[in-house]
């Protein structure tokens, strides 16, 4: 069965260097979500926002836009602004659990408000020819709280609905829930795209096996842990390729240099790649003394000097 899989945006990691750099050396991913756009009652457009939907910033890369809120105007003055940079479809975040969205009643928080959902997407779907897609957990603080929605969302043309199989007060504790995502399936004619916890091959091959209806698969966090998963799913391999360690040290490299020149000061460049890391490191053979070099490193040339040790580290490994 052929599928396609997609990359799950996560504010401050999946932004258009990150995309650009993992297709160039590792692809396998069909489809980007960008970060959301989030306005914050601003009819503005933040610089850094802008700069990450750009068509030239995101070249051979199929991206969809995405935003987080609770406010039709809001949703209306940024499908405009994504149409006038040649996007078709937005994508509605209704999954974000961070209790400082949750609490403002927007991401995961507003599943539970099925009447200002319907609301939103009435309106919307009167005044703009946008394409809507959502992206959405199981609720906040049930997995009974999409159910509630879904009949509704099944009045409206949307593209999909992407879920991510827990619940917003989960955060990312806990395992996904797959007997709600069942009933999501069960409940909703709207075609389905699955989220969460993919991160290794076999792991993928289970859920194929548990879903055979589901052909769209989201990878989040997965995706940065282990950059090489999304080409390994696509050609069924648990092997990872002999050059594994360049390949990675070049898609680093990339990613080091752009955000060394796109962030100001020595402080920033390290809070970035530290928050990397947290990921990297736990495909390494040791995440937890990997992570610690790069923490332990308070300047920019310790932090190369520890980079450099790492990837040596794991090249005497592999002799």
């Amino acid at each position: 069965m052929s599928f396609t899989l997609l990359s799950s945006p996560l504010q401050g990691f999946t932004d258009f260097r990150f995309r650009n750099a993992f297709n160039n050396i590792f692809g396998g991913i069909d489809t980007f979500y960008s970060p959301y756009i989030r306005l914050n009652g601003k009819f503005e457009i933040k610089n850094s926002y802008e700069r990450d939907l750009l068509p030239e910033n995101n070249v051979g890369l199929e991206v969809i836009p995405q935003i987080i809120t609770n406010d039709v105007n809001e949703f209306l003055f940024v499908a405009n602004y994504v149409k006038q940079l040649g996007y078709k479809e937005l994508n509605w975040n209704l999954g974000c659990p961070y209790p400082m969205v949750t609490k403002c009643g927007m991401g995961s928080g507003l599943i539970s408000d099925a009447s200002k959902i319907k609301d939103i997407l009435n309106k919307v779907h009167s005044e703009s020819d946008i394409l809507v897609s959502m992206k959405m957990r199981l609720g906040y603080n049930n997995s009974e709280e999409i159910l509630q929605v879904l009949p509704i969302l099944d009045t409206f043309p949307l593209k999909n609905i992407a879920i991510h199989a827990r619940i917003g007060k989960q955060l990312y504790k806990g395992g996904v829930d797959l007997d709600s995502f069942q009933k999501c399936i069960d409940t909703t004619k709207h075609k389905l795209y699955y989220n969460g916890d993919i991160t290794s091959v076999a792991n993928f091959n289970e859920m194929q096996q548990r879903f055979p209806t589901i052909d769209h698969w989201m990878i989040g966090r997965g995706l940065i842990a282990d950059p090489f998963l999304p080409s390994m799913i696509k050609i069924n391999s648990l092997q990872y390729p002999e050059n594994k360690i360049d390949l990675f040290s070049e898609f680093h490299t990339i990613l080091y240099q752009q955000y060394s020149e796109s962030l100001s000061g020595a402080t920033h460049i390290l809070l970035k790649m530290y928050h990397l890391w947290e990921y990297f490191s736990t495909s390494f053979s040791d995440p937890r003394k990997s992570l610690k070099k790069i923490k332990k490193a308070k300047s920019i040339k310790n932090y190369e000097t520890a980079v450099t040790e790492i990837l040596n580290t794991e090249r005497n490994l592999k002799k």
